[in-house]
């Protein structure tokens, strides 16, 4: 796949070379439903289903190359969010699913039996339904208490931190839940920060929503020091699936919702549900090969997209500063351009 990149910057014409969608007379603004798809996603699917649209694990040549693509979609998956080439089949990370929402559903019912009666579960009050009503449901079937993190009113800060989130800490916390992104305030959460707080309590575990930070920014699961993060392909140039890591510490907690007879060993047996689409599935390496071939392409790639962004969303903040000095216009959340602190969401 031909770089999008020159001389470290966005190659506008090589970026829009990529999405067929591009080519025709339609300006697209509806990203918040999703982003266009790559050309190179598309002919994986059109590929898989005609050539290699058998049932997986079979000994003839067919079914081993239809599980060798199903394996390295796996695998770029878990190399887009580091979660380790190593850590994948018998020992993964991560489960694939038709949506975020529905992935959060399915982590909610198999922790369910795992929380104690006392448990109390935190969730933050900005974030996406995708992460709210699974845990909103949760508590009110095992009668748990939800406490919900609010940061304070002001609009230039709402954003959620480790110091407004701690007075709502206590030893009964099992479940932290937070936004990486809000997806209306575009605000950068310091998550590494959060995941540190949260872990200062024993067994207190945080899943973040990563759905509006995923097709910005370059994510880090290690660094970020997260249990349970999810994300969706179709906001990232692929199609209508989503990816959920799960640490293996927080994985001891979970209860497999697979029929009885699998095995219980991976993520993806536990909370799959066989929902993985094969066809779609065996498009993520194109996905990441779209960001570099390499880890320092891709980390070039994500520094240029973050430098772009950062570049377009300052000539409307900078309008819209102004218009609020004027007293006509009241922007919420981060009011700086700066690329570390918000996203143009």
């Amino acid at each position: 796949m031909a770089s999008i990149l020159a001389d470290h910057h966005l190659d506008l014409q090589a970026v829009r070379s990529h999405f067929p969608a591009l080519q025709q007379k339609q300006v697209f603004l509806d990203n918040a439903g999703g982003s266009q798809v790559l050309s190179d996603a598309i002919n994986s699917i059109r590929t898989y289903l005609e050539e290699t649209n058998v049932q997986l694990g079979a000994s003839y040549n067919i079914g081993q190359k239809a599980t060798e693509k199903y394996n390295q979609g796996f695998q770029a998956a878990a190399d887009f969010l580091n979660a380790g080439v190593d850590e994948i089949a018998e020992t993964n990370e991560t489960v694939i699913g038709p949506s975020t929402t529905q992935l959060f559903a399915n982590l909610a019912q198999s922790l369910a039996l795992s929380l104690p009666a006392d448990a109390e579960i935190i969730c933050s009050s900005i974030d996406h339904e995708a992460n709210i009503a699974s845990w909103v449901r949760l508590a009110e079937i095992r009668n748990l208490t939800l406490k919900w993190w609010t940061p304070s009113a002001e609009p230039g800060d709402l954003k959620l931190t480790p110091e407004n989130l701690r007075p709502l800490m206590s030893e009964k916390t099992k479940l932290v839940t937070c936004t990486h992104t809000s997806n209306i305030l575009g605000t950068i959460h310091d998550i590494k920060a959060i995941a540190e707080e949260v872990h200062k309590v024993a067994g207190a575990m945080l899943c973040v929503d990563g759905v509006a930070y995923a097709p910005h920014r370059e994510i880090d699961v290690k660094e970020l020091g997260v249990d349970f993060y999810s994300f969706s392909w179709y906001k990232v140039y692929g199609p209508h699936i989503a990816l959920l890591y799960a640490s293996p510490p927080a994985q001891t907690s979970l209860t497999s919702l697979g029929h009885y007879f699998h095995p219980t060993t991976t993520l993806a047996h536990k909370l799959g549900l066989a929902a993985a689409s094969y066809e779609l599935v065996s498009t993520l390496p194109s996905i990441l090969h779209y960001f570099g071939a390499t880890p320092t392409e891709r980390k070039r790639t994500w520094a240029a997209i973050a430098e772009h962004e950062q570049r377009l969303q300052r000539i409307l903040l900078d309008y819209l500063n102004k218009k609020e000095e004027d007293g006509v216009v009241v922007v919420y959340g981060v009011r700086s351009a700066d690329m570390a602190l918000r996203v143009p969401v």
